[in-house]
């Protein structure tokens, strides 16, 4: 294995508080030394002048549709598309056909993601085939390897089966992953309930239908004390019930939003795009700027991509009719840096922060470091760049509302275990 020494490069590392020009020393797939820049080491010069090293971003929200699904994604391109877009770690989730819910399911899906671009990791099914109702058997699963459990697609509606899973999973030492959701409210709901709605006579699904979720799911892991993270918050209502409840330390929260919730609004849906539909759905300009807020002042943790691709033909029908979701792992970097960084919501090191070192620790990933013996996943970003988001994607899907949208900052070197997974040409130059 080559050894590399990044030089010249601006180090942004939350997990050590390094945010300045070092250079970062790679052998036989581990950082073995951060040292000032030009000191002589052993090793292959890269020339990052210019460029933010970080730790690999770590996604916890994918979703990568094998088994089952495989026309939509398999393990290999999701895995294709992360380093793209320089994830070095990811989590899938768990509504595959069948769903990650005996030992043997799980190490079945490890077998196949051993020889993956990125390092792939798979949450359980808090309950027995996404049903809601049997817990699945939980041990079993973190004995097999799941880095936490969620019926993620779908929230568990039983409050006694949930408060349960929580009691089983927080000796276990993994988080419940909640999608917070009243189906009753939300059901048939197209889209966000609000003056769009109205106006183009969609359904809508009202932000109290997951602010209330929300605030059972809160509820019961402040009695039970397990450990919750909150999955795509959306509504400002939502960040309302989270900072409560972290002010008043009622329960172990952490809680994550999506690129796309940051990006564009509920006025997307005018065109009737089908990209523009997701669940939760796209919410108001209002929802836009608390979820910004959040991650400003730490209600919200995390940003995860919620990557869920579709097929063409699924996608092109009527929006009533096309499936909820959209792809994200290629152009999560390019829009948070676009509307994060280049606005001053969010200093490059909070990002990382939220893309990388925060998800590491809510599912307990060795990443998110570059800390001398860490296993070196590395990306390397050019702050500068600027790029158009084009087909062909990746991923098997395509399913993008970002297509056509002019971004700035991107991955242009993704290192998995000292292996260089992805390079725009930094190498040969």
């Amino acid at each position: 294995m080559e050894s590399l020494i990044l030089r010249g490069g601006h180090l942004l590392d939350p997990s050590q508080g390094i945010d300045g020009q070092v250079d970062v020393v790679i052998e036989n797939g581990k950082v073995t030394d951060i040292t000032p820049p030009g000191r002589k080491a052993r090793g292959r010069d890269v020339n990052v002048e210019g460029m933010f090293v970080a730790p690999g971003l770590v996604d916890i929200h994918v979703h990568l549709r094998e088994p089952g699904y495989e026309y939509k994604e398999t393990i290999e391109t999701g895995a294709n598309a992360a380093v793209a877009g320089g994830f070095t770690s990811i989590v899938a989730m768990p509504n595959t056909d069948p769903p990650p819910d005996t030992a043997a399911a799980v190490l079945g899906f490890a077998a196949r993601a051993r020889n993956a671009a990125c390092r792939v990791y798979t949450v359980g099914t808090i309950t027995q085939g996404r049903q809601g109702q049997e817990l699945s058997e939980m041990a079993d699963l973190v004995a097999a390897g799941v880095v936490g459990f969620s019926d993620d697609g779908a929230p568990v509606s039983n409050s006694r089966v949930l408060l349960n899973a929580m009691e089983y999973a927080r000796p276990l030492g993994k988080a419940i992953l909640s999608h917070c959701e009243v189906p009753e409210l939300a059901e048939g709901g197209q889209m966000h309930e609000g003056r769009v709605s109205s106006e183009l006579g969609i359904a809508g699904m009202p932000p109290i239908a997951e602010s209330l979720g929300i605030s059972r799911d809160i509820a019961l892991a402040g009695y039970s004390g397990a450990r919750l993270h909150i999955c795509h918050v959306s509504a400002a209502a939502s960040v309302d019930v989270i900072r409560s409840a972290k002010m008043a330390g009622s329960a172990r929260i952490t809680a994550e939003t999506a690129p796309h919730y940051l990006a564009l609004t509920d006025e997307a849906v005018r065109t009737f795009d089908s990209n523009a539909k997701m669940n939760p759905p796209l919410r108001t300009r209002q929802d836009q700027q608390a979820l910004k807020k959040a991650l400003q002042d730490g209600t919200v943790d995390v940003i995860a991509t919620d990557h869920a691709p579709h097929s063409h033909e699924e996608k092109q029908v009527e929006f009533d009719a096309a499936p909820f979701g959209i792809i994200g792992l290629e152009t999560s970097l390019g829009v948070c840096w676009t509307e994060l960084v280049k606005t001053g919501v969010l200093t490059p090191m909070q990002l990382i922060e939220k893309m990388s070192t925060n998800p590491a620790q809510v599912c307990g990933l060795p990443a998110g470091t570059l800390k001398p013996g860490a296993a070196a996943d590395v990306v390397v970003i050019d702050p500068d760049v600027r790029w158009v988001v084009a087909e062909p994607f990746r991923s098997r899907s395509q399913n993008s509302p970002f297509i056509g949208c002019e971004l700035q900052g991107r991955a242009i070197l993704t290192i998995v275990g000292g292996t260089v997974r992805y390079d725009v040409g930094i190498l040969e130059e």
